[in-house]
């Protein structure tokens, strides 16, 4: 029987191993991640999370981004999921502990795949979304930042360029390589019907309002980022 080496509590999954999506998920993602439902109902259910809730990762991620990701995984949050795990006081305001932050165990191409093929299949919504919900259309820039800073204070929380934006949620330069858009459309809509204690605030976002979010996440995501590194 093959053996896993077990290092600083990380599970390095080797090339050796069979490409088995689902056994992967099961045996070694689930560690870390929710993958069979329901998303966290109190506060001290999600404190014990250690990476998102993958039980509708197939209504969410982008194949060909999270087959890639896998192979050369990159933090998109600098805080870790959980942020307030990771501060220390500064000189002048909270910084990111890296210490503490572990990082994404990466997979073999066919691995990758494998696992990507398990995650597109799970399609569970428990949050409204519908084909189509994003209608498409191109933005300015800098409209588009003011949307998203100016009116809705989005950048308190989210870089939209690196080094440039809060970090106790993930960066958004990237996220509409990463995100499907009809998921994005939904979950600015009303986050809490994906996660009850997501610490995304819901906003109550005008409809026309949310279209311009995304149409500047899909703008921003055709600068050239190197999301690789």
């Amino acid at each position: 029987m093959k053996r896993l080496l077990v290092l600083v509590s990380l599970v390095c999954i080797g090339p050796g191993m069979a490409a088995d999506g689902d056994a992967i998920l099961e045996k070694h993602c689930a560690t870390c991640h929710e993958i069979n439902g329901p998303a966290a109902q109190s506060v001290e259910e999600l404190w014990q999370r250690q990476g998102p809730d993958l039980f509708y990762a197939g209504s969410k991620y982008k194949r060909e981004w999270l087959s890639n990701w896998l192979v050369k995984p990159r933090r998109i949050r600098s805080a870790g999921y959980l942020f307030f795990q990771h501060i220390k006081p500064g000189d002048k305001r909270d910084i990111v502990d890296a210490s503490g932050l572990r990082p994404h165990p990466a997979l073999s191409p066919a691995e990758a795949e494998s696992v990507t093929t398990a995650l597109m299949a799970l399609k569970a919504k428990p949050g409204e979304i519908k084909a189509g919900d994003f209608k498409g259309g191109s933005i300015a820039i800098g409209f588009g930042e003011m949307v998203f800073d100016k009116f809705n204070g989005c950048m308190a929380c989210h870089e939209i360029e690196p080094g440039y934006g809060g970090l106790s949620g993930p960066e958004v330069y990237t996220v509409a390589r990463r995100l499907q858009e009809d998921y994005l459309v939904s979950f600015i809509r009303n986050p809490q019907a994906w996660n009850p204690k997501t610490p995304m605030p819901n906003k109550h976002t005008a409809e026309p309002n949310i279209q311009k979010i995304v149409q500047y996440l899909v703008a921003l995501a055709k600068e050239d980022w190197d999301d690789t590194k």
